[in-house]
């Protein structure tokens, strides 16, 4: 294997562990049902979802998940 292989190796490893670590980081989807029936603060349309802290750890789950498949498909190719 070449050193490139390696390289690329190590960040698809850097890739898991944070993909672990953020999705152990959300929040469960329990609450979002309770809250729409019971009138919870933050429902779907409401002005802080997008600025939440699950809303940001959401687009890194999305980003990092994304880097590892195009990581796993490079590797396959070398």
């Amino acid at each position: 294997m070449t050193v490139l292989t390696y390289i690329i190796m190590g960040i698809q490893m850097l890739c898991a562990i944070a993909l672990v670590v953020i999705v152990t980081m959300q929040s469960g989807k329990n609450s979002g049902l309770s809250s729409v029936v019971g009138g919870g603060s933050e429902t779907f349309l409401g002005k802080g979802k997008a600025k939440s802290w699950d809303a940001k750890l959401a687009s890194m789950t999305k980003w990092i998940a994304l880097a590892f498949v195009v990581l796993t498909f490079v590797l396959n190719l070398l």
